[in-house]
Parts: structure tokens; C-alpha cells; sequence
């Protein structure tokens, strides 16, 4: 399974992170908000219950409590009017006065009544001064009296903060609707749910540029790898300018391109030198033999061993051709005489030298008329040859060979196929590989030492085209497509189209 991107990963991992600490702030900072308006309404209820403790003045009792009560509307609220139930009870629990929300929410009353049970009693009055008792552990201070405890509880008509205190002359719980420190929790909150995400976003899309700015060099660094070619190995990356991170990086890559320089030239000149040097002999020892086996007697022993000799001597010329060729290739110095070469009829005479060599083989051939490229024509006959040789020496026993060539707006095409063996995907993508000859129980008896795949495909890439394996062929067949830019005039001059 592919990996996503390392940037993708930083984008994600900055945006996973600033998330969990966003989220956690957020849910700290609510719940902190929270408890500070509980708590500062707390403090509000508990300076209320101490005013309820005050002596009665001159008006009523009923109508001091109701005034009692629209003070706390006001006194316990926020902007607007907030919902406050009073519950007053005498020294012997009896209803002294119950506001409209008390009588109007039986639950509300049980609610209020159960929280003046779980209130402490007061101390008894009295106006002596008590003795103070010998505490038998100095050391341990008096406890203070404990203040109310304030709870929240839920009704029928909503969430209520209740407090609930007991006096010598009475009893008074009060009750707040936490109705509007609900909206404005909810509010927070939503402000909270709308700007999280938004900064998730912009965190993510400033650890993607941020990561992008980083891998920058990386990426500068990949892109001079992917043109490093046999042309191209003396090019190296600068260090001026790059962060202090990959300089170590960048200096290691321009060695290494060093040493492959190094390498590849010592390579390239050994094998053009021993083309140069091998080339000199082999062609006095040709003649030699050539000589030497016109004065011998025709048809002895002797001259039959001469003209075997003639012959490996041809084939270790043809090797050292080869492989000069290679050498240029490599070294991209292959020279090409260019000229317009007419491919139809190029091709043409293949087909009579295939007819004429391979009787036993079926040819056919699909060739139209006017097919020309720009090309060294010498070069271009090599690499046929090569492709048709191997056509028929690996061809099946009464087989075929059939030779296609069609044109498209910039290319031409040239197709040789051919009735054989399967050959195995294992070979397959090393055909082109020099000196590779594939399965040598099946190659063992067909001559060659298996550069002419990879010198033809040299040649047809110097020309601006290219040499593959067919991979949608039927079985029982091979079929090779060679592809060349098509030859065009433009102003009485030819020139090759390429993409």
C-alpha cells in the first residue's frame, strides 16, 4: 500500500495536533466560564439568603417578601428578567410565602423543600456569652460554621440554581433559572464549534506551505537526479543557497555524481579504446587469412580450417563493431549521417531478403507507399536486420513473420512479428540488458552473444525514436515496434518532428 505524501503526513499531523490542543482549551475554557458564573451566582445567592435573615421591617410579611422577591429578579439577572422562586417557612415549617413559579411547579416546591431539610439548624440564641469550653487538643482550631450548600436541579420548567438557609425566626430557599447562563454557555459554544475548525484549516494550510518551503530543496534535488543522464553526469547542485539542513545531503549527492563521472568515463574510453586497438589487428589477421587461404589448395583440410578462421574472425570484427558503437552511445557521441531515407522501400527490400533467406517461412506484409524518416540509412538497415535475423532464428519450425508500418501525425511506426515460444515475463523486461541471451537451453544452438537488441535500441534512441517489446501480443508470438519521428519538409529543408 502506497504512502501519502510526507508533506500530506505534516499537513495532517500539525492540523491532528493543533486540533487536540484547540479542543482541549476549548473544553477547559467552557467549563472555566462555566464555574465562574455559577460561582459568581453563588456569591449573589448567598449575599441574598444573609439580607433574608435581616429583621422584619413595618410593612407585612407577605408584602415584604413579594418586594423581596422583585429585588431579585433584578439583583440576581443578567440584561433581562430572570426567573426567581421564593419559598419562606416559619421556625414549624409552615408556608410563610411562595412565589407564583413555586405555586405554578409542584416539582419546584419538593425540590425547594428537600433543600431546606439538607440544611444545617442554626445555633440556639442566646444572649449570654456561652463559657468557652477547653478544647483538649489546642493545637486542632474550632471549625466555622458551615455556609449554605448551593445545588442545581432540574424541573418541568427548566434548570434552577437553589440555595437554602435556616434563621432563628425562619426559613428561606431561593431559586435561580439558569435559562440565561444556558444561552450564553451556548453561545460560547458555538463560537467555539465555528472558530476551531476555521483555525484547524488555516493551521493545516500553513503546515502544508511551511512543509512545502522545507522540502523545497528536496524537491530542487530530485528534479537535477531525473535529468542526470550518460550527458548529463557533470552537472552538480549548488550549495550557496541552500538551508543548512541538506548541505551535507546535497555535498554527498555531488560526490557521488562524481565518482559516477569518473566511472563512466573510464568505462567509455576503455571500451573505445580496446574497439580502436582490437580493430587494427583483426583486420590485418583478416587479411591474412584471406590471403593465405587463396594460395592454399582448394579444398583440403587446410583451407577448410581457414575459412572457419575467416569466419570467427568476422564475428569477433562484428563484436568489436558493436561495441564501439555502444561505447559512443554511451558516451553520447554516436555520429549519424543524416539524410531522407524512404522507410516503404527500405522495407520492401527486407521483405525480399527474409523471402530469399527463409523459404520455409510465410511472410506477409502490410507496407504502404511514401513511408520516409530522417536517418542515418546505414544505422537504420542495422537495426532491421537485427530485428528480422532474431524474427527468424527464433521463429517456430513452418512459422511466420509478418512486418507492419503505419504512420501518425508525428511518428512512424514499423511493427515485426513473429510465430515463437512464450517467452517468460522474467526475460522479457531484460531482452534490451547486453549480453543477456534469456533461457540458454532454448539459445544455446542460435548464434549471437546477445548485444544486438540493446545496440539496436541505442541507435533507434539516438534517432530521436524508440525500441519495445510489444506486451499486447496473443501467445505463441513476439512482436517488436520500432517508432521514428516522421520526415517532413518545411521550406525544401527536412527536418525530424519530435514530441
Amino acid at each position: 500500500m502506497k504512502r501519502p505524501s510526507f508533506r500530506l503526513r505534516i499537513a495532517l499531523l500539525s492540523a491532528g495536533l493543533a486540533g487536540s490542543a484547540l479542543v482541549g482549551f476549548g473544553a477547559v475554557s467552557w467549563f472555566q466560564i462555566y464555574e465562574a458564573k455559577i460561582s459568581r451566582l453563588d456569591a449573589e445567592l448567598l449575599n441574598q439568603l444573609m439580607r433574608a435573615s435581616r429583621p422584619p421591617e413595618r410593612p407585612p410579611e407577605v408584602e415584604r417578601w413579594q418586594r423581596y422577591e422583585d429585588s431579585l429578579t433584578h439583583s440576581l439577572g443578567t440584561n433581562t428578567k430572570t426567573p426567581v422562586a421564593v419559598l419562606v417557612l416559619d421556625t414549624n415549617s409552615k408556608t410563610v410565602y411562595q412565589s407564583d413559579q413555586v405555586q405554578a411547579d409542584p416539582d419546584l416546591n419538593r425540590v425547594l423543600l428537600g433543600q431546606i431539610e439538607l440544611t444545617p439548624l442554626p445555633p440556639p440564641l442566646n444572649r449570654e456569652r456561652p463559657p468557652i469550653p477547653e478544647n483538649p487538643n489546642r493545637n486542632r482550631p474550632l471549625l466555622p460554621p458551615r455556609p449554605p450548600q448551593f445545588v442545581s436541579q432540574h424541573t418541568t420548567t427548566g434548570t434552577w440554581r437553589i440555595g437554602a438557609a435556616r434563621f432563628p425566626n425562619g426559613q428561606v430557599a431561593i431559586a435561580v433559572s439558569l435559562q440565561a447562563v444556558n444561552q450564553e454557555m451556548a453561545t460560547i459554544r458555538n463560537i467555539f464549534v465555528v472558530s476551531i475548525p476555521g483555525a484547524l484549516l488555516l493551521v493545516a494550510v500553513g503546515a502544508w506551505v511551511v512543509a512545502g518551503s522545507a522540502l523545497r530543496p528536496i524537491h530542487e534535488l530530485t528534479s537535477v537526479i531525473q535529468q542526470v543522464t550518460v550527458q548529463g553526469l557533470d552537472r552538480r547542485i549548488p550549495i550557496g543557497t541552500t538551508d543548512v539542513e541538506f548541505v551535507e545531503l546535497i555535498r554527498v549527492f555531488n560526490q557521488m555524481l562524481e565518482r559516477l563521472e569518473r566511472s563512466f568515463t573510464q568505462a567509455s574510453r576503455f571500451s573505445a579504446d580496446a574497439a580502436h586497438e582490437l580493430k587494427t589487428p583483426l583486420t590485418i589477421l583478416q587479411g591474412e587469412l584471406e590471403r593465405t587461404l587463396q594460395q592454399v589448395e582448394p579444398g583440403s583440410e587446410v583451407q577448410q580450417r581457414l575459412s572457419n578462421l575467416l569466419d570467427e574472425v568476422g564475428r569477433l570484427s562484428s563484436i568489436m563493431r558493436k561495441l564501439l558503437l555502444l561505447s559512443l552511445a554511451d558516451a553520447g557521441q554516436m555520429s549519424l549521417y543524416l539524410v531522407a531515407v524512404d522507410m516503404s522501400e527500405l522495407l520492401m527490400e527486407m521483405v525480399e531478403d527474409v523471402e530469399l533467406l527463409s523459404p520455409h517461412l510465410r511472410v506477409q506484409s502490410n507496407i504502404p507507399h511514401g513511408l520516409k524518416v530522417q536517418g542515418d540509412r546505414d544505422l537504420l538497415i542495422q537495426v532491421l536486420q537485427n530485428l528480422l535475423s532474431n524474427a527468424i532464428k527464433y521463429n517456430l519450425p513452418n512459422g511466420w513473420i509478418e512486418i507492419q508500418a503505419y504512420q501518425t501525425q508525428t511518428k512512424l511506426h514499423v511493427k515485426i512479428i513473429n510465430a515463437s515460444k512464450d517467452i517468460p515475463a522474467s526475460d522479457r523486461s531484460r531482452l534490451f540488458d547486453r549480453f543477456y541471451r534469456g533461457d540458454r537451453a532454448h539459445t544455446r544452438k542460435v548464434e549471437g552473444i546477445g548485444l544486438g537488441l540493446s545496440l539496436a535500441r541505442e541507435i533507434v534512441r539516438a534517432h530521436g525514436g524508440d525500441l519495445i517489446l510489444d506486451s499486447t501480443t496473443s501467445m505463441g508470438q513476439t512482436a517488436f515496434t520500432l517508432t521514428l519521428p516522421q520526415y517532413t519538409l518545411v521550406k525544401g529543408n527536412p527536418k525530424i518532428n519530435s514530441v
